[in-house]
């Protein structure tokens, strides 16, 4: 089949900043468009894009260009400048639930049809304008179900045991077999592929899920697949200037968490917890271009001491500054403020994310308000100017009394900023960073109801009258209306999705969309759930069991901690020995 078509122009200023960029003749090749529906400088900083963007490139027989979503703009690809509607294969990475509208945004912009049923209801095989739409990425894993309608093929979990073969079936069978038998096929064959055409989702009278119905050659549940280990940990494949992390160099420190903290789907859904070795880590970072000298360590949980101590001494070697996201109050080591210190950084955030010691044992977060003000004493005599906190408001059983302590640890955060800095002569700052808590599927508080508007909105005019009063310290707050919209998202279902479209047919916004379809967004994100109600996300197996999550949550509000996972033996949720 020939794929070959006029070219359009290419974004000559990004490709020619860019560092990794992999552009190849099409001649005879498999042409795969890789999309992620946001900005460039966002999606270029997203290490799980790159790895996929890296791996499919390397791979015999195909290439893999990349799309962004730009406002009212038709999409083309920016390695070569061809529209969306040139490639057979869309890999779509999905990482937040906001860009689901993107993508359907992007569908129609560039010319594809975005049901998936409709889309290949007029043709024999899989071909460009009517391409095999792939869904991956960690939204799609926790709830894909809003993206059903959409989407032939979710690739659930990560992505290196399973996309090369998949990747090297479709270069056998694309062109030849038709999409339904294509898709039975790769369901038979693949672990984690999920095909929502082979599920239907029935309801009750009062309009909740009871049942999932699998096709008979389809598994009742799609169980994800994880990566077990690795010689080389993930690292940047692409740098740029204009990405959001600009020119620095990304390298993964593992993946999952033990913590267990309780609103954290991205803590449940990559169970179980792996570090990688020091060994693979510098593997990774062995392969930093040499004028890259800043460097990205990413993971929910910081290294080993040792391996950590070895990090350090090879990057200070090589003369590297170092970045983190955010710190964990308790993790923060001798080792790791020396490294901080050599980088000359000046900026770091922690993340207690409940205001109070009760709420912290709410959400299982595990730190205390000793280990906040140790770390930010430790950080500032690193040299650390500006520090961020991270917190949440809207919390599972939070009260106002809970935002009178998130003031007061702020305010002996600043003191002791403060005092640190009458004694090295650098006055530092705080940016309060909150955002309204979102329930996710997965987690303990899947069960639990978004906080009423009215609520949320009434503790940030809490907070700013109470950070008003503090010198060097800024508030920065999301809107509650879009965590509400998040809110539906995330607990959405194949309803959703289709509402998503009658959005962007009819112009209407989003609420207005959802009502027109016969959908509550209230009932959606705020209702609380019970023990036994059935969620569509459940089509897609964690290994987690439920009733384990259930537990968490009633411990939750008795105010109970769970300790942290030990794989070796630990039987609780059910991932490692289930």
């Amino acid at each position: 089949m020939d794929f070959m078509r006029q070219r359009q122009p290419v974004p000559g200023d990004l490709l020619a900043s860019e560092k990794g960029t992999q552009r190849k003749k099409w001649k005879g090749l498999l042409p795969v468009a890789l999309i992620f529906p946001n900005r460039y400088a966002l999606g270029n900083s997203n290490l799980g894009f790159q790895l996929v963007y890296a791996l499919v490139n390397s791979l015999p027989g195909f290439v893999c260009e990349r799309f962004f979503y730009h406002d009212n703009q038709p999409p083309v690809s920016l390695e070569s400048g061809r529209p969306l509607r040139d490639f057979p294969i869309l890999l779509c990475s999905l990482s937040f639930e906001q860009d689901f509208l993107n993508l359907l945004a992007l569908f129609f912009a560039g010319g594809i049809e975005p049901l998936a049923e409709k889309r290949t209801a007029d043709t024999q095989r899989f071909r460009p304008g009517q391409p095999l739409v792939i869904g991956g990425g960690v939204a799609s894993f926790i709830n894909p179900e809003p993206l059903a309608p959409f989407v032939d093929l979710f690739v659930v979990g990560e992505a290196e045991p399973v996309l090369p073969q998949l990747m090297a079936h479709l270069a056998d069978h694309l062109t030849v077999a038709e999409p339904e038998v294509l898709l039975r096929g790769i369901v038979k064959k693949f672990s984690g592929c999920y095909v929502p055409r082979f599920y239907t989702m029935h309801y009750g009278e009062d309009g909740l899920l009871n049942r999932i119905e699998a096709d008979p050659e389809a598994p009742a549940r799609v169980r994800r697949v994880v990566l077990e280990k690795t010689q080389v940990a993930g690292h940047s494949q692409l740098l740029s200037p204009e990405a959001e992390f600009a020119n620095l160099f990304l390298t993964e420190l593992g993946r999952g968490c033990s913590r267990g903290c309780r609103f954290c789907a991205a803590g449940f859904v990559y169970r179980p917890p792996r570090l990688w070795s020091a060994a693979s880590i510098l593997a990774g970072l062995a392969e930093r271009p040499a004028e890259i000298k800043r460097v990205g360590l990413l993971g929910m949980e910081m290294a080993r001491g040792d391996d950590l101590a070895r990090i350090a001494e090879y990057l200070l070697g090589e003369g590297c500054a170092l970045s983190f996201s955010s710190l964990r109050a308790d993790a923060i080591s001798e080792e790791l403020c020396h490294l901080l210190a050599q980088s000359k950084l000046k900026s770091a955030a922690i993340a207690p994310d409940g205001g109070s010691e009760r709420l912290r044992r709410v959400i299982n977060k595990g730190i205390s308000e000793q280990d906040v003000l140790w770390a930010a004493e430790a950080l500032a005599k690193a040299g650390i100017s500006h520090l961020k906190l991270y917190f949440m408001i809207g919390l599972p059983t939070e009260t106002e009394d809970d935002l009178e302590e998130l003031l007061l640890l702020t305010g002996k955060v600043r003191k002791t900023l403060l005092g640190v800095g009458r004694e090295t002569g650098r006055m530092g700052n705080i940016t309060l960073s909150v955002n309204s808590f979102v329930p996710k599927a997965w987690t303990p508080f899947q069960f639990h109801g978004f906080a009423p508007l009215t609520t949320l909105k009434s503790s940030i005019k809490f907070l700013r009258k109470g950070v008003a009063g503090l010198a060097n310290t800024r508030l920065v707050v999301d809107q509650p209306g879009n965590a509400f919209y998040q809110a539906v998202l995330a607990r959405g279902d194949r309803k959703v999705g289709l509402a998503l479209y009658t959005m962007l047919q009819s112009g209407q916004n989003w609420r207005q969309s959802l009502q027109g379809c016969g959908i509550n967004p209230e009932d959606y994100a705020m209702r609380k759930r019970g023990k036994e109600e059935l969620f569509p996300w459940e089509i897609i197996d964690h290994g987690i069991d439920r009733r384990y999550l259930w537990a968490e949550y009633q411990k939750a509000l008795e105010e109970k901690a769970t300790v942290a996972c030990d794989t070796a033996q630990c039987k609780r949720c059910g991932v490692c020995h289930g």
